[in-house]
C-alpha cells in the first residue's frame, strides 16, 4: 500500500475514529475542527490507503459471560522461518487466542486467550502441543482482573517520533 504524508488534520481524523469508531460526517468534522465535506474526503482517502483496518465495539465481556483469560508465553524448539510461519498460521485459526505478538528475547510469542473455562484452555493447549508446532516450552499466567486496556495515543506517538 502507498504511504501518504500525514498532516496534523489526518492525525486528528485517525485519532477520532480510533477513539469513537464510526462517526457521522458532522460529528467527525466537529471533533477535528474541519468542515464536513473535506473531512469526509480525507477520511475516504485514509481508508483507501489502508490506514483504517476496520471498526469494532469494545464489549464488557465480563458482564455477558463467565470466561477464563490466560496469558501464555511460548518458545519454539527451532527458530527457522518455516517454524514461525507454521505456528503463526495455526494461531490465526484459533478463536480462543485473542492477541498474539512475536517477541525477541527469552520467549518467541506472548498470547492472550479467552476460553469458557480453565479446562477448555487446557484442551486448547493440548491440541496445540499435538499439532506439531515445535513448541519447546510454554508458561501460563491466569489473568485475575483487567487493569487497563487501551489503544496507543496516536497523537503522542507521532509527536514524539525521532
Amino acid at each position: 500500500m502507498k504511504k501518504l504524508n500525514l498532516d496534523a488534520t489526518d492525525i486528528r481524523i485517525l485519532s477520532a475514529v480510533q477513539q469513537y469508531g464510526q462517526l457521522s460526517k458532522t460529528k467527525l468534522a466537529e471533533l477535528v475542527n474541519l468542515s464536513p465535506t473535506p473531512c469526509w474526503a480525507r477520511l475516504d482517502r485514509l481508508k483507501a490507503a489502508g490506514y483504517i483496518r476496520g471498526y469494532h465495539a469494545t464489549l464488557a465481556l465480563e458482564r455477558i459471560v463467565d470466561f477464563t483469560q490466560v496469558v501464555v508465553t511460548v518458545s519454539l524448539t527451532h527458530h527457522r522461518k518455516t517454524d514461525f510461519e507454521r505456528f503463526e498460521a495455526y494461531i490465526q485459526n484459533l478463536d480462543e487466542v485473542t492477541d498474539c505478538v512475536a517477541t525477541g528475547g527469552g520467549m518467541d510469542y506472548v498470547m492472550k486467550t479467552a476460553t469458557p473455562s480453565l479446562g477448555a484452555f487446557q484442551a486448547m493447549m493440548e491440541e496445540m502441543l499435538s499439532a506439531d508446532l515445535q513448541i519447546d516450552r510454554y508458561m501460563t499466567y491466569i489473568a485475575t482482573r483487567q487493569v487497563k486496556t487501551s489503544r496507543p495515543n496516536l497523537a503522542k506517538l507521532v509527536t514524539n517520533r525521532s
